[in-house]
């Protein structure tokens, strides 16, 4: 048949460069019909590299390092990678001159279509017009005869169901344990890609594949089969990097997502079966009714995290971080982090109540901590977080965890520590921190290596169903927004679990990402054990209610395979039981008590409890350090190109540090910061604009102006100064908080921050706030030492750019559980970040931070005040001298005393005091006291503050100072009217309301 008659358009260009290449390695591996054809390429590619070292036009060659040429002219490189075809445009190709070298890909993208170079009466003329083409043969029996075309056809239509496979397989796979339908896939079909059963028995090629480079169309897909719609379903093909992607099909496709366990390591799975089985049933048995949230129906979490340990503590991991909700809390303390069964059995029972009178919390909350020795000998610390019911909220808390010891341990490769989260699948799709979470995960401030995310996939949520609960084919779905692979895998094989742990964790490993296993089971009772299932999921429960459990399973398959007798298998489950009939006696023993928590060694010295009144630090500097660090804060590279704004900024900070001039709010605090950092105290400061601050205060980072590098002051003070980690972080407040409050959980001996973008920000995290920060130390006795920096004031910016909500934190406050301060100057600023650090009394800490008076005339200290004294917790009156008597005294926080003190002092209202309360919580009762022995009896006290009567600090202040302070003065509050919003959106209308307050203020009696 006359080849110029053949349409080619649809011929696979991909599968021509393949063959080009496997020419290139060794002809006879290509049909001999395409030999000819490929040694006239060569040979024309060869005298174009000769005619290209002279100057002359070369072959566009688009190799894989960029579309450089083939040719090499005068001046080596083309625009913008393409490479033109010679002279001084020629490109440079990936070896300097161009040549295609042996291995190098060779890309088959000629400036004409398949039909046109296959057919020369129609292309002629294109070929003749493209430079280096025209040397080719025109010997017409080089060319490919039909039947070779035919079969580039069906290879490529081969390549399309390989391809296929791996996109659509796991839509098919068996991954359900309850064997739901699910739908047949037509692009797996051979139909859809215009194959027959004709096929099944012709060979094709598949380098791309593993194995055999040319085998059966019916072995091909049972391969894919095998190792993509089995027990293991793998969701890879939307991550945009080849070299990730063939290495996850490599080690997928070479076999067929399959694992070779050895006898030990099959009874090692069925050991931890065991002890998962049993733990539930014996809880159950001994008590009846109790919730316990059993991990029954997903038994195979135990061998999966059994497996993950002892896999990462052979790559090098040294300490692991688990965070997970309720379900099969206990069977993993149990049997994973070897907490004692007699302890959880004597929390069953209960028999101390007046421990936790007010504190504590219930068993399936709390956390844990255990060295592991494994298999092999290697040691592993493991620390299960305390996790609260707002399930997911643990995932950044955890992740913040392990940063800190992963920094304890220098590991700055994010090598030897591990994040494994344990979730739900209907959480894992319904609660929006988890994209918090996985946005985190590969941004510099956040990374810890990669995360090992497992999902509990019981296929139900509490009574919702998958349809009812999500918009998305998969429970993780979300992780899609990531470049990682996703394996959903049947919890009834172990032996598919096993593959799935160790593929997953050696992805982990080597791309240093986030991985996702999806396990699927079901819950084989409620919700928790006073549930009854089957009034929502009848159907479904009628097949859970007789399936054996998954032991049984893997026990009948490794009899049948002989791996194990049916003596051996008994025994295991008579040791478990008589393990745990022995703990079940100790836990009820006359007057058995477990050993009491201790803090981590990290945290030995530092203390929680009330407030000490003898845990003051000097935090004041010497004249001379303090001014040496001033200027030290001044010091650019030679060459810097300083913004021109900035550089007024920074000669007032040398007018500063010389004495010349007072310090203000940013300079107050940079000092705070370079004196802690010169003291050998850490600091990591994180928040949406945290390097240049929110209100253009800080800028701790600088940016050179022409060439846009960066430089920060505080990295560059003394040569053995402590770490400084100051970011700009996500666009995210509860993600954030959760992994700085994490982070302040390993690390208490340095400064760690967040600051809000706006104070009132923090309502986003709210659940960080209340469920951990504010109750950890009563709930979990657990200490922090975290710092929330909240701009909080009414400057008429509308209602959500007012307040930072005092209120809601001082409502949380209780047995000194936490600190909340309002600073008024800068000085007080700088000894409250340092007193933080250097007491030994730990508590997370509120600072109502100032927006407008970041740049106040008024908001300023001279350099004496960072040298003597502390943080004062009530600051007393500052009026002039003089004789008046004094007719009422105000108390305030914050920003309005500066309002406050220009009315006064403009209308010369000298005999009213205001006194300023830094601190209010814990309340400082003795300081105001002190304070106010000064004034008459009945002299009148008035709250005065910004924010509504229902906000505020007003509410929280009657309540714990009463109508008369101190029982001696009568105690009022001046405010806004109460209001559902916390400001008005008008300008003009807060300054009304802003007069009106302080015309209150000072009104005569």
């Amino acid at each position: 048949m006359n080849h110029s008659t053949v349409d080619l358009d649809c011929l696979s260009a991909a599968y021509v460069e393949s063959l080009m290449e496997e020419y290139l390695r060794d002809p006879a591996r290509v049909p001999e019909s395409w030999r000819g054809y490929f040694a006239q390429m060569a040979a024309a590619m060869a005298g174009e590299k000769s005619a290209g070292d002279r100057g002359s036009h070369g072959l566009s060659d688009h190799g894989p390092s960029g579309n450089g040429s083939a040719g090499h002219g005068h001046s080596g490189h083309g625009h913008s990678g393409n490479g033109h075809a010679g002279g001084s445009h020629a490109g440079n190709g990936r070896h300097g001159n161009g040549a295609a070298a042996a291995g190098d890909r060779i890309r088959f993208r000629p400036s004409f279509g398949p039909s046109s170079l296959f057919n020369p009466p129609v292309a002629s003329a294109k070929i003749m017009a493209s430079p280096g083409v025209e040397r080719l043969p025109a010997a017409r029996s080089a060319f490919p005869s039909t039947d070779d075309f035919e079969a580039v056809q069906r290879q490529d239509r081969v390549d399309q169901l390989i391809r296929a496979y791996r996109v659509r397989g796991h839509l098919v796979a068996k991954i359900d344990p309850l064997n739901a339908p699910r739908p047949e896939q037509p692009e797996l079909s051979l139909e859809y890609h215009r194959l027959g059963d004709s096929d099944l028995e012709r060979s094709f090629s598949t380098t791309s594949i593993g194995g055999p480079s040319t085998q059966t169309l019916d072995a091909i897909i049972k391969r894919l089969r095998n190792t993509y719609c089995r027990n293991i379903a793998a969701q890879f093909m939307h991550i945009d990097d080849l070299a990730v992607r063939d290495w996850l099909q490599h080690r997928m496709e070479e076999t067929e997502n399959v694992i070779n366990l050895t006898r030990d390591e099959q009874l090692r799975i069925l050991k931890r079966l065991t002890d998962a089985v049993m733990f539930e049933e014996f809880v159950r048995r001994k008590h009846v009714g109790a919730k316990t949230f059993s991990l029954e129906g997903a038994e195979s979490l135990i061998p999966l995290l059994d497996m993950a340990i002892e896999r990462v503590a052979d790559q090098g991991v040294e300490t692991v971080v688990l965070g997970m909700a309720h379900r099969g809390r206990l069977n993993v303390l149990a049997n994973i982090l070897r907490k004692h069964p007699h302890q959880i059995f004597w929390e069953f029972k209960d028999a101390t109540p007046h421990l936790y009178q007010g504190g504590g919390d219930v068993k399936y909350h709390l956390g844990f901590n255990y060295d592991y020795e494994t298999s092999s000998g290697r040691n592993i610390h493991l620390s299960l977080c305390f996790n609260p019911s707002h399930l997911e909220y643990v995932n950044t808390v955890a992740m913040g965890r392990t940063r800190a010891k992963q920094d304890r341990l220098g590991d700055s490769d994010r090598t030897r520590g591990l994040t494994l989260l344990i979730h739900g699948d209907a959480a894992f799709a319904g609660e929006g921190i988890v994209q918090e979470t996985l946005n985190l995960s590969q941004l510099p401030a956040y990374e810890v290596g990669g995360t090992l995310h497992v999902i509990v996939n019981n296929q139900v949520g509490f009574t919702t169903l998958p349809e009812e609960a999500r918009s998305t084919t998969y429970a993780t779905d979300v992780a899609k927004m990531l470049q990682i692979p996703i394996f959903h895998v049947n919890g009834e094989d172990p032996a598919a679990v096993a593959q799935v742990v160790s593929l997953a964790l050696d992805f982990r490993q080597r791309f240093k990402r986030d991985v996702v296993i999806d396990m699927y089971c079901f819950r084989r009772w409620g919700h928790n054990e006073g549930d009854e299932p089957g009034f929502t999921q009848p159907k479904m429960y009628q097949m859970i209610e007789n399936r054996e459990t998954i032991q049984d399973n893997y026990l009948e398959r490794l009899l049948l395979l002989g791996e194990i007798t049916v003596e051996e298998a008994e025994q295991i489950r008579q040791e478990r039981r008589q393990h745990l009939e022995a703990e079940f006696e100790t836990a009820h023993k006359e007057g058995f008590v477990p050993k009491p928590y201790k803090l981590p060694p990290i945290w030995q010295g530092y203390r929680g409890g009330d407030e000490p009144d003898d845990d003051d630090p000097a935090t004041g500097l010497s004249t001379s350090r303090a001014s040496e660090l001033l200027v030290k804060l001044n010091h650019l590279p030679d060459g810097f190109n300083l913004h021109p704004k900035l550089k007024r900024l920074f000669e007032r900070r040398l007018e500063m540090a010389h004495g010349d001039s007072p310090l203000d709010w940013s300079a107050g605090e940079a000092l705070a910061f370079a004196s802690l950092l010169t003291d050998g105290q850490r600091i990591r400061i994180t928040g949406q604009d945290a390097e240049r601050g929110t209100f253009s205060h800080r800028h701790s980072v600088l940016h050179d102006t022409v060439t846009g590098a960066k430089h920060c002051p505080l990295k560059h003070l003394a040569a053995d100064q402590a770490p400084l980690e100051i970011y700009n972080s996500a666009l995210s407040e509860a993600g954030v908080l959760g992994f700085e409050y994490g982070y302040s959980l390993d690390w208490p001996d340095g400064l760690v921050a967040w600051e809000a973008q706006f104070g009132d920000f923090w309502n986003v995290a709210q659940v960080i706030v209340d469920q951990f920060i504010a109750s950890a130390e009563d709930k979990w006795k657990h200490l922090s030492g975290l710092v929330m920096m909240l701009p909080h004031g009414y400057e008429g910016q509308g209602p959500e750019h007012s307040s930072a909500r005092l209120e809601r934190l001082l409502q949380l406050c209780a047995e000194d559980n936490m600190q909340v301060a309002a600073p008024t100057t800068p000085a007080q600023l700088f000894h409250l970040l340092r007193r933080q650090v250097l007491r030994k009394w730990r508590k997370p800490l509120a600072i109502m931070t100032p927006k407008s008076l970041l740049r106040h005339p008024k908001v300023v200290s001279p350099l004496n005040d960072f040298v003597q004294g502390g943080f004062q917790r009530v600051i007393p009156d500052e009026r002039p001298e003089t004789t008046l008597p004094t007719r009422r005294v105000i108390l305030c926080s914050g920003k309005i005393y500066y309002d406050l003190l220009e009315y006064r002092t403009k209308r010369q209202c000298n005999d009213v005091a205001i006194i300023r309360v830094e601190q209010l919580y814990p309340l400082p009762i003795l300081p105001l006291r002190a304070v106010m022995s000064q004034y008459a009896v009945d002299t009148p006290v008035y709250w005065v503050q910004e924010e509504p009567e229902n906000m505020g600090a007003w509410r929280f202040l009657r309540v714990m100072l009463g109508e008369k302070l101190f029982q001696t003065f009568p105690f009022s509050g001046i405010s806004r009217q109460a209001s559902a919003s916390p400001a008005t959106g008008s300008p003009a209308a807060h300054q009304i309301e802003q007069q009106e307050i302080l015309a209150c203020a000072f009104r005569s009696q």
